[in-house]
């Protein structure tokens, strides 16, 4: 038993949640329905990696203050909005183009639920959601705005008290720093540990979610999906690629070292869970720690990229039921639309389904097109969630912008 536990350890983080993914996929469609008893397993993984995750964006963004002066945070923050701007419009773009080329949509017929439209939040609603109304009503809702938000005015404050010209409050904020340099590394030792035991959580998700709704709605939907993801692909290939060797890094190495946390985003459909995970394959890929720890929060919360590409796909899907044509002033305005709307509400609950009735709103499409994309909402959210995270670490190297030494992993 040791020896089997010693192997599952040493095994690949990927291999271990592949092989369970996949197993899960089997027993979902072998038991159907009552797959849905394991909802509760997948439920505690993404607990557990909350859990790690929250104290970790906290003490990493006050630790990545810490070590800047405001003239740097104000040239990252610029590059960073360049960044989520550009490829946001690309994602959309590329939906876009994909669904008119293979026309998803066609011969499909809306359902008869209706749908509700969202409530898209006011800019103010967004701005008094960022200043919490104290410190410790922000982590008991969890709310990533209101965190980051305390983050940065503690690792402003503590980055004032170490080059404070009194000694006893320099000393004191080393002190303090320490401390939370120390906390820091707590956090990702529990976070190694819930990484041992996440791909039976991960199994348990794949299960319920082929389990309870089957190949039907996949097959019938598959045109969608296979723009979806045709889009993915060549976003990855395109445009990640562009700024990744802009920024002086080699794509497949890359790829490589960061496939931990683009695999734990698809596979748990969490970016806020993967984040730990993102921030520490960020390093791996060389991307400087202060780096890092700034943007990757940061992206979680302000990029979508998935989320842009996969709205793009639905109105050109939803014009293709009600069929209608789109003119190319329309299509200029989704882009339009898209890119404000994905980088506002990345941050918000449910923001993929405002971003989407938005826009269908905006061209009197009918909100039922969300009901018919809802029955293949995981699959997608598995990829989207990915697409994200991995935005935002190329996100990350392309603000960082260090050429790369020369190295068997970065060969010149």
């Amino acid at each position: 038993m040791a020896k089997l536990w010693k192997r599952y350890k040493e095994a690949s983080f990927i291999l271990k949640v592949s092989v369970m993914f996949v197993a899960g996929i089997i027993l979902g469609l072998l038991i159907g329905d009552q797959a849905i008893v394991l909802k509760p397993v997948g439920t505690l993984l993404i607990h557990l990696l909350s859990f790690v995750a929250i104290p970790i964006v906290f003490l990493t963004v006050i630790l990545a203050v810490n070590q800047m002066n405001i003239a740097t945070l104000g040239k990252l923050g610029a590059k960073l909005i360049f960044y989520y701007t550009a490829t946001t419009a690309a994602a959309v773009l590329i939906g876009i183009s994909l669904a008119l080329w293979i026309s998803p949509g066609k011969g499909l017929t809306l359902p008869h639920a209706p749908v509700d439209p969202p409530q898209t939040p006011h800019i103010s609603d967004i701005l008094l959601q960022v200043v919490p109304e104290n410190l410790f009503s922000a982590f008991a809702s969890g709310d990533l705005l209101a965190i980051m938000f305390t983050a940065i005015v503690m690792g402003a404050a503590l980055s004032a008290m170490n080059f404070s010209k009194d000694p006893q409050l320099a000393e004191q904020g080393q002190l303090l720093g320490g401390v939370v340099a120390a906390l820091n590394k707590l956090f990702y030792k529990i976070l190694d540990g819930v990484l041992l035991v996440a791909p039976i959580g991960i199994g348990a998700i794949s299960a319920v979610t082929f389990g309870t709704q089957g190949l039907g709605t996949l097959l019938s939907l598959s045109k969608f999906l296979a723009v979806f993801y045709l889009g993915i692909l060549i976003h990855w290939t395109v445009v990640y690629t562009f700024f990744l060797r802009f920024a002086g890094f080699h794509v497949i190495p890359f790829l490589k070292d960061t496939k931990e946390a683009y695999g734990t985003a698809f596979f748990t459909s969490s970016s806020l869970a993967s984040l730990p995970v993102a921030i520490k394959s960020a390093q791996k890929a060389g991307i400087s720690e202060r780096v890092a720890n700034f943007s990757l929060p940061l992206g979680a919360v302000f990029n979508s990229d998935g989320g842009a590409l996969r709205m793009g796909a639905s109105i050109v899907f939803a014009a293709n039921i009600m069929d209608l044509n789109l003119s190319f002033s329309d299509l200029f305005l989704i882009v339009l639309i898209g890119t404000v709307i994905s980088v506002g509400t990345a941050g918000v609950p449910a923001a993929g389904l405002i971003t989407l009735s938005v826009v269908l709103g905006v061209f009197g499409l009918p909100l039922e097109i969300v009901a018919l994309i809802a029955g293949i909402d995981a699959l997608i959210g598995m990829g989207g969630t990915a697409s994200n995270v991995m935005g935002d670490i190329v996100g990350a190297a392309f603000i960082d912008g260090r050429k790369r030494r020369k190295s068997p992993a970065y060969p010149e």
